[in-house]
């Protein structure tokens, strides 16, 4: 009986202190050779346009990361947040999360503003440095910070901010 009760016991003991895991998938809908390749902030633009909800892009704002291979082809978009009228909460952690995850080498960092304004907040400035700064410990480049609108958009990388 108490032999019973030890294996008990260690299976309890081994299930307490495996590792919770965080899984990003994703399944690409084109062939490698057929992925979109980043080769300006243009580009980048076209692209991330398309992954705004149209209907909402005036309404709230959203931020979302193009995650690149080393070829700067994109391996896929990451929604990593969704907020109010005037900003979104941005969790550092989950940007890292899917770069690593989904085996990036570079990210560009977007996020649109509802009210038509392209230009740069201070709050935008210092978000975009915090990131670069936590992505160059993990050796992933921030290409770009893109601002979007539904007529246009800013580019850090194009204004040398970056």
């Amino acid at each position: 009986m108490d032999g019973f009760c030890c294996i008990i016991t260690f299976i309890i003991m081994e299930t307490i202190y495996e590792a919770s895991e965080v899984k990003l998938s994703y399944k690409a809908k084109q062939k490698a050779s057929e992925r979109p390749q980043i080769l300006d902030s243009k580009t980048s633009y076209n692209i991330l346009l398309n992954c705004f909800d149209s209907d909402t892009i005036e309404l709230r704002e959203c931020f979302k990361i193009l995650l690149l291979n080393r070829a700067n082809k994109v391996l896929g978009v990451f929604n990593v947040s969704e907020g109010g009228i005037s900003g979104t909460t941005v969790d550092t952690r989950l940007i890292l999360q899917s770069a690593i995850l989904s085996n990036a080498s570079g990210i560009i960092l977007s996020h649109n503003h509802p009210s038509g304004n392209v230009k740069p907040s201070r709050e935008d400035n210092l978000l975009t440095e915090r990131i670069k700064s936590c992505c160059k410990l993990m050796d992933i480049n921030v290409y770009d910070h893109i601002i979007i609108t539904s007529e246009g958009f800013f580019s850090y990388a194009d204004e040398g901010l970056l």
